[in-house]
């Protein structure tokens, strides 16, 4: 730019033409100046660090690390080749480093689809302080990080169960008003055991007390359902509706396999798919995330008759059945649910499915025009089917969540250890 505004005023005014031939000298050695300065020296180096996988819909760190090894302060231009998931071409940071120093950069990224992230080069342009001259260093090239379910989210209510502060989220406390028994063992009386437990043939034999002794009853299959049909690809906060299902899964899988419980999961939409049997393993959350991580919506309508099939072969225990799914209207239930109905006759079947918060902004919106008035109507009139819904499901024994999206998670987990509590599986 200097060069070309020499070039214009030697044209404009000629009589000019030493001074402008003096000054063009100067600014070419200036160039010449900085171009020693930033390319004479190694430089920049950088280090882009990227977690082992990225956790889905969640806030993950990405680390740069910069060091300047150049004799003066320079200015940075930081340019990082973000996946094609974000569509974003603009993304930079300006910075400056003194000179022989080092600086750590971090930023966020949220991903909304499960898959491969594919990293590009990570940019850093350098001025220095005459700033005439950029020099490009590129790093880092082709980088892939997969994308998994949120384990973040996971470890976060592994962590408030540990500091008791769950209620602090929403989690009640629920009073133990049953108890589901499983014989343990014989043992000698000793204070304060319960005399209703005196087992009066051992105590005949051995010519003292014996006590039956009892215990919670443990590993039950809770197993967690997800409708993979096109219902549950409803986007809410960038997030579709069978990513918050998939989500809730992996907590409560989680949550069961601590109460001693036996997880499982599976999903379905035209037929039954990526099946995991309930057990206790230590390897069962990895084989559940690992499952989880490559279900996909494939838009069709859910089978619920295949659905009552498979469950009635392969599930031969009573166990606790957590369906995710999503019902709009009151006839879309009505044909489901002769099959919910008779999957509720052999398990403890939960229907879990979502309030539409779009609706719900449109009734809370104060209507001035015939047709803002014909929005709320119409908006209520789907939000009063969804309360129908619940109505219809109880009616029918049959225990239901309606929940926003953002609160599926906790809402699953009370439910789970309400049922727990109450002795109801």
């Amino acid at each position: 730019m200097i060069f070309v505004a020499l070039f214009i005023l030697a044209y404009i005014y000629p009589g000019l033409e030493s001074i402008v031939t003096i000054l063009f000298f100067i600014a070419l050695g200036l160039v010449l100046i900085d171009f020693v300065l930033l390319f004479k020296q190694k430089g920049i180096s950088a280090s882009r660090i990227l977690p082992e996988k990225l956790s889905n819909g969640d806030d993950n760190p990405i680390e740069i690390t910069i060091e300047n090894a150049y004799n003066f302060r320079t200015d940075l231009q930081l340019i990082d080749e973000m996946p094609f998931q974000y569509q974003k071409r603009d993304f930079e940071i300006n910075t400056q480093l003194s000179k022989l120093n080092k600086k750590k950069i971090t930023y966020t990224l949220r991903p909304l689809e499960r898959g491969e992230y594919y990293f590009g080069n990570l940019n850093i342009f350098v001025n220095s302080p005459i700033g005439l001259v950029t020099r490009r260093f590129q790093f880092a090239k082709d980088a892939m990080v997969p994308n998994y379910p949120s384990f973040l989210q996971l470890r976060k209510y592994m962590l408030l169960a540990f500091s008791n502060k769950l209620f602090e989220y929403g989690l009640k406390k629920i009073r133990r008003i049953g108890n589901t028994m499983e014989f343990e063992q014989i043992k000698d009386y000793v204070n304060g055991d319960d005399i209703r437990n005196i087992n009066w043939k051992a105590t005949a034999k051995r010519n003292q007390l014996m006590v039956n002794q009892f215990q919670d009853e443990r590993s039950q299959p809770i197993y967690s359902v997800i409708d993979k049909g096109r219902a549950m690809k409803m986007p809410f906060d960038g997030l579709s509706l069978l990513d918050y299902a998939i989500n809730a899964t992996l907590v409560i899988s989680n949550v069961a396999l601590k109460k001693q419980d036996k997880a499982g999961m599976f999903t379905f939409s035209r037929k039954v798919e990526n099946k995991v049997v309930a057990e206790r393993r230590p390897s069962q959350m990895n084989k559940i995330l690992e499952t989880l991580y490559n279900v996909n919506t494939d838009f069709s309508e859910s089978d619920f008759s295949r659905l009552y099939i498979d469950v009635k072969r392969s599930l031969t225990q009573r166990g606790l059945l957590l369906l995710y799914t999503n019902f709009e209207t009151l006839d879309a239930l009505h044909r489901q649910l002769p099959y919910l109905k008779a999957i509720a006759k052999h398990h403890l079947l939960v229907v879990i499915f979502f309030e539409n918060t779009e609706l719900e902004k449109l009734t809370n919106i104060e209507a001035h025009n015939t047709f803002e008035i014909f929005q709320k109507t119409i908006a209520e009139k789907f939000m009063y089917e969804k309360k129908l819904i619940v109505n219809e499901l109880q009616k029918h024994g049959i225990q239901s969540i309606l929940t926003a999206p953002e609160h599926l998670t906790i809402n699953t987990i009370n439910k789970y250890l309400e049922i727990k509590a109450r002795g109801l599986l």
